[in-house]
């Protein structure tokens, strides 16, 4: 190593101790003027030799060049979002679901504050930050590499002794906020220049985050806690979440302090209620607590439900509360035709942001409420995020008040509104000759986890209604590029990329296609179960007029009705009822052959495949060396097997990895064999 080569590394291992000490440990080791003093000698030294510049060098934090856009970035593993609940009820009930899940009595959580910040995933290879990227959807986000490295509390390359190095690509997951010393600073300044505040730290820190230009973040006081990992490769990880903790703050994250191991719901609630008197104290904002399964086998074995994951809730703080006038009530109209009363409010500061809106939510809240045009009302933001109408001061009620009445016809179409005997909601009648109804059910038509058509925007969407080009979905199957070129804001190439796209989704899933028919409560999960039961769309049908016939038989118990489509998991009475009145409807029927005819298609369905696994059930759990879950399940069912979630007295075999967790006690309970990956392979080859 040549001498400025040696000093260079001499430089950057003392900025980097330096670093870790001021902003994780809180424990600074050098005067501010000695460490100014040796970042402008490695500054001086890279400048004269620029290929001693590395990526994890102290000096990359000040920002490089702006940029002028955001890259998108797919997520090798899905960065979920999180259930809420509000009450020890349903806390409870969470509870009791993991503990049947994993069979257990007592369950071990990990409780954590729930910083107000922006979600992030930070790439390592071979101990180095290559990458970071926002949440986004929770499968593709933006790169936000540059404006990462500008944090101080982000570590550049990870601290790893021998006993515990990191694998050589992980991903970790953190929470990027502003701490309020830092926002009451920043909103200083922009007084002080006759600029706009910044409404509260979680804004603050968005906009942070989103600069084009890395400098500007840099010059933003961001701070970082890291909680937990994401895709990993090459890594035996530990047995528990709070292990992982740990070895995150061996190789130098900041991880809060305010983590605690806690025993059943009983702990979960008195963390919370520690947390909630330490609220306000905190040097930063929190909006609740997250409680998470400690056991990481068991994480496995409870697995997701749809966005979210079944081991793990977040348990919101109530409300932050304010009082103001209730100016008017109007009324929209959903992409179902349903009809929600909205408040319309003098703006009041509430929950972090100016609201002048509220949701009222159906009806029957109205009345149950008593909510009337003039009142006082309470508004909230129910778990910080949707302001909505809690209550009325009725002591400040004006003489001159009106009740709300619900239209007898849509305010946006004039079709007749219906409320059906018994239901909640209210509805326009009209379908799909209603804007409101129309535009909703296109937007959920071409969105990404339907039939992912791109291009095709909510701006574009409403021009194509408002000139009769689109009538119904199956038109959007009619546009030529000639037609979208001459929209406003239309140029040709974006004309052609946006009919490539509708072409590229004729080729689609039978999954994809019944979820973007927009039938109510059918959502992703439910509509990829329906597909997988039924096959195709002709047996579908079938089940569903023979289930409508069992809807109105008096000699059918109600908890008989709707047999075929109750077959399929998580199909209740009024998803199976929401089925069978949809695919009754002869405007639906008429709406997909036309789609048909427009040239969707997707795979038949596959045959039962056979093999030396014909007519096995097994089960996976544990970690399986060399190979995932999904590819061991892949495997089995290529050999005629199938696959299931959970174990019984009917499993023919349990296959299992390392930390296998309730599922071996509970085959060995039932006699039901045990195999490893060796085992597999010896069944399959006879």
């Amino acid at each position: 190593m040549t001498a400025p080569a040696k000093r260079a590394a001499e430089l950057r291992q003392q900025l980097d101790e330096a670093n870790h000490r001021y902003y994780v440990l809180d424990d600074p080791s050098l005067p501010d003027a000695e460490y100014d003093r040796l970042f402008r000698e490695l500054q001086e030294l890279e400048s004269r030799h620029p290929e001693l510049r590395t990526a994890d060098s102290p000096t990359q934090r000040v920002g490089g060049a702006a940029l002028k856009e955001f890259a998108p970035v797919t997520h090798r593993q899905p960065m979920q979002s999180l259930n809420n609940c509000f009450s020890e009820e349903e806390l409870g009930e969470f509870d009791r679901r993991v503990r049947e899940g994993l069979g257990l009595e007592t369950v071990e959580y990990v409780a954590e504050p729930k910083l107000d910040g922006l979600a992030v995933s930070l790439i390592y290879e071979d101990g180095v930050f290559v990458q970071g990227a926002t949440r986004g959807d929770g499968e593709t986000g933006e790169d936000i590499t540059a404006n990462l490295r500008t944090i101080r509390r982000l570590p550049l390359s990870l601290r790893q002794g021998k006993k515990h190095p990191a694998p050589k690509i992980i991903e970790v997951r953190g929470e990027v906020y502003l701490p309020r010393a830092g926002f009451d600073r920043m909103n200083a300044e922009a007084a002080a220049k006759g600029e706009k505040l910044y409404v509260n730290p979680r804004n603050a820190a968005a906009g942070s985050l989103r600069q084009l230009d890395p400098k500007n973040t840099a010059a933003r006081p961001l701070a970082l806690y890291a909680y937990a990992v994401g895709f990993q490769q090459g890594w035996t990880q530990p047995k528990t979440h709070h292990e992982v903790l740990a070895l995150l703050r061996e190789w130098g994250f900041p991880v809060s302090d305010l983590i605690q191991v806690v025993q059943g719901p009983a702990g979960c609630l008195a963390y919370y209620r520690d947390m909630q008197a330490k609220r306000a104290g905190l040097g930063f904002d929190i909006d609740g607590v997250v409680y998470k399964l400690n056991d990481l086998a068991g994480r496995d074995e409870l697995g997701s439900v749809s966005r979210a994951p079944r081991w793990a809730i977040a348990h919101k703080f109530p409300a932050e509360e304010a009082v103001t006038l209730l100016e008017n009530v109007e009324f929209q109209v959903g992409r179902t035709g349903t009809l929600t009363p909205v408040a319309r409010l003098k703006p009041v500061f509430v929950g972090g942001a100016n609201v002048s809106n509220a949701t009222l939510h159906n009806m029957d809240e109205v009345e149950r409420k008593d909510v009337r045009i003039g009142d006082t009302v309470i508004v909230r933001r129910a778990g910080d995020v949707i302001p909505e109408v809690k209550g009325v001061v009725l002591e400040r009620r004006p003489h001159h008040a009106r009740k709300v009445e619900l239209p007898l016809t849509c305010p946006v179409c004039g079709g007749h509104v219906e409320r059906a005997e018994g239901e909640v909601a209210a509805r326009c009648t009209n379908g799909l000759s209603c804007r409101a109804q129309l535009h909703g059910a296109l937007q959920h038509y071409v969105s990404r986890k339907a039939m992912d058509i791109e291009g095709l925007g909510e701006k574009l969407l409403a021009q194509l209604i408002d000139i009769g080009l689109v009538r119904a979905p199956a038109d959007i199957y009619s546009l030529d590029a000639e037609q979208l070129a001459a929209l406003e804001r239309m140029g040709e190439k974006s004309a052609e990329n946006v009919v490539a796209a509708v072409e590229k989704s004729k080729d689609s899933r039978f999954d994809r296609f019944l979820y973007a028919l927009g039938i109510p409560d059918v959502g992703e999960t439910t509509a990829r179960d329906l597909a997988r039961h039924f096959g195709t769309l002709d047996a579908l049908i079938e089940a569903t007029q023979r289930d409508l016939l069992t809807e109105g038989d008096e000699a059918v118990k109600p908890k008989d009705r709707y047999p075929e489509l109750r077959k399929v998991p998580d199909v209740g009475p009024i998803v199976a009822a929401h089925l069978c009145h949809f695919f009754a409807e002869p405007r639906n029927r008429k709406a997909i052959k036309a789609l048909l005819d427009a040239g969707i298609h997707w795979p038949p369905p596959k045959a039962a495949a056979s093999g030396p696994l014909s007519g096995k059930t097994l089960v996976i759990t544990g970690t399986l060396p060399g190979i995932s879950r999904d590819e061991a399940g892949a495997l089995i069912e290529a050999n005629g097997g199938k696959v299931s979630g959970s174990i019984s007295a009917k499993t023919d075999y349990l296959l299992a990895g390392e930390a296998a967790g309730s599922k071996l006690a509970k085959a060995e309970k039932l006699g039901v064999p045990v195999i490893d990956l060796a085992g597999l392979r010896a069944l399959i080859e006879g």
